[in-house]
This record gives structure tokens, C-alpha cells and sequence, in this order.
């Protein structure tokens, strides 16, 4: 597993990195022996970074991940751990320092660990940014000086959010940035903002390679805010694919393995057949390459929907 630089942080995370929201159970029942071995089957095979969140099945994901990586009884120096803050599944967005601050040690409590390599404000573009910006951050740094998390980062949907927060604190006051769903077959948005991010010594995390289960033979679930038309055009990428004996699903994570400005690509696991499958298309990926002729194929039915997304967050004043 290729391993590459995460912004200036010195950290050296895999090419492929282990979503750990599936371990909340938000798609569907995960028994421990089986996240246990996803977890265990993951480190074999290289990879080392594993994200989470108090908001990914109200917390449960940070104890099961936990749980996980004790039980893989791995020394804390070989894994690069994520958790966020800010974003609650029964409080719903509390961006204030008082509650950042005590999320921190809730999960860190949970995980069994004395520290989190990167803590992150979860979906920023839930909150006015200037609150991010003249009360979050300030509160994070003050967690980074505690020791109680390496890192600090920022994550949200559309991409404005990042100039509009780095162009106001401070250089060096955000580690990293983790984006989703804008960089992919359907949405490459990101690229442009790449330049930026690295003038500022931002790390970069992609995650949501599949864009919420879009690119899947499964299709993605009903409450799927994509518009209709890039759910259809999605649809007919992925048949086309699975009419040629192909994976829309392996294919659009070759895409977002692409390039190396984007340190890791974060995907949902939560079976050891689902670190196999992501593995497998890193591995064919550095040894074969991507399939050109299905690539462009793809990206012909894709075009008409291509960088489409949809909102997410409050009106910014």
C-alpha cells in the first residue's frame, strides 16, 4: 500500500484510508467479530489511517473503532487516527468552544486513546464560518497545545468554505482539509482548489471516492441528495459498466487514486471483503494501471452532469 505525505504534518498516511462511519451501523448492522477483523485485515495490508466521528451512529463508530484497534493490539505509532467535533447525531451542530472542548475528551474516552492524530470541525458549513473562524479554531488550537490532538482540520461539502476559513486565521491554524464527493468521476471540482490548498501547507483528504454510493451497481440510498439527472446519468455509467463485465464501483476508485496531491482517499468499510476489494484496486491500480477505454467511456455519459452537486449547510451571510 502506497504510503504518501499528509500536507505539512509529517504524517505519512495509506493511499487508501478506512471510513470508519459503516462501524456505527449507519448502513446496516456490523457484528464486532466481523469490524474487528475488517480493522485487523486493513492494518495486513497497509493501510493506517482510520476516520471517525461522535456524529457517525451517535458515537458508536469512535467505541467500535476503539475497540477495534485494541483488539488489533497495534502500537499507537503505527496508526493515524481521526475523529471530528461539532456535529452530533442527537445534538445536531454545536460549533462553540465549551462543546469542542469536551468533545475531544468524550472521544477520546471512547476510542481508549490518550490522543487523536487529527481532530477536525465536522461540517462546517452548518454554522456561520466567522464562528469557525473566531471561536472553533481558536478552541482547537488550544486541544492541539493541550496534546490531546496532533492535528486540526476542517470538512464540509462545498468548497467555498475552505478560501473563506484559511484567508482568515492565521497560517499554520488548520493542518488539513477533508473534502468529499468533489473528486471523482463525476466530480473532479476539487483539482482547481489544489494549487491553493498547497500554497497554504494544507493537507488534503478526499473522501466519498463512490460519491455517496452514486458510482455502485447498489445505486445510492433514497435519501441521496443528489438531483435527479446526476442520479440517472450515475445509473447509466454504472450499467455500462456492468454490461461489459465491469466495476463502476472499482473504477471510480482507481480515478480518485490518481493523483498525489491528494494524500488519502477515505472509503466506507466494514468487512474485510470491503478492504480486499479497495486494496485489490490500489494494488492493480500501481501494477496495471486504470482501464483508459472504460475511463473515457465513463466519463462520456458523465459529462453532461459533470462537477454537479447540490447544497449542503446554512445561507453565509
Amino acid at each position: 500500500m502506497e504510503h504518501r505525505e499528509l500536507g505539512g504534518t509529517g504524517l505519512r498516511v495509506s493511499a487508501v484510508g478506512f471510513g470508519a462511519s459503516p462501524l456505527g451501523n449507519v448502513f446496516g448492522d456490523v457484528p464486532r467479530d466481523a469490524a474487528r477483523a475488517a480493522v485487523r485485515h486493513a492494518l495486513d495490508l497497509g493501510i493506517n489511517f482510520f476516520d471517525t466521528s461522535p456524529y457517525y451512529g451517535g458515537r458508536i463508530s469512535e467505541s467500535v473503532l476503539g475497540d477495534c484497534l485494541r483488539h488489533a493490539a497495534v502500537p499507537r505509532d503505527r496508526v493515524v487516527v481521526a475523529t471530528k467535533c461539532g456535529r452530533y447525531k442527537d445534538e445536531g451542530f454545536d460549533f462553540s468552544a465549551d462543546r469542542v472542548t469536551r468533545s475531544i475528551d468524550e472521544s477520546l474516552a471512547l476510542l481508549g486513546l490518550d490522543y487523536v492524530d487529527i481532530l477536525h470541525a465536522h461540517d462546517i458549513e452548518f454554522t456561520h464560518l466567522d464562528q469557525i473562524v473566531n471561536e472553533t479554531i481558536p478552541a482547537l488550537q488550544k486541544i492541539k497545545e493541550s496534546g490531546k490532538a496532533r492535528f486540526i482540520g476542517i470538512t464540509g461539502l462545498p468548497l467555498s468554505i475552505y478560501p473563506y476559513v484559511l484567508d482568515r486565521v492565521a497560517p499554520g491554524s488548520v493542518d488539513v482539509i477533508l473534502s468529499y464527493c468533489h473528486y471523482g468521476i463525476n466530480d473532479t471540482s476539487l483539482v482547481d482548489m489544489l494549487p491553493y490548498l498547497k500554497s497554504k501547507g494544507v493537507g488534503v483528504i478526499s473522501a466519498s471516492p463512490l460519491s455517496m454510493g452514486l458510482l455502485t451497481d447498489n445505486g445510492p440510498p433514497e435519501w441521496h441528495p443528489a438531483p435527479e439527472e446526476l442520479k440517472s446519468a450515475c445509473r447509466a455509467a454504472a450499467d455500462h459498466c456492468r454490461k461489459k463485465g465491469k466495476s463502476i464501483t472499482k473504477l471510480a476508485m482507481q480515478y480518485s487514486l490518481l493523483n498525489n496531491e491528494i494524500s488519502t482517499v477515505l472509503v466506507g468499510m466494514n468487512s474485510s471483503k470491503q478492504v480486499d476489494e479497495n486494496v485489490a484496486a490500489a494494488l492493480e491500480l500501481s501494477t496495471s494501471g486504470i482501464d483508459e477505454e472504460l475511463l473515457r467511456e465513463v466519463e462520456a455519459i458523465l459529462e453532461p452532469v459533470k462537477n454537479l452537486t447540490w447544497p449542503s449547510g446554512i445561507q453565509q451571510a
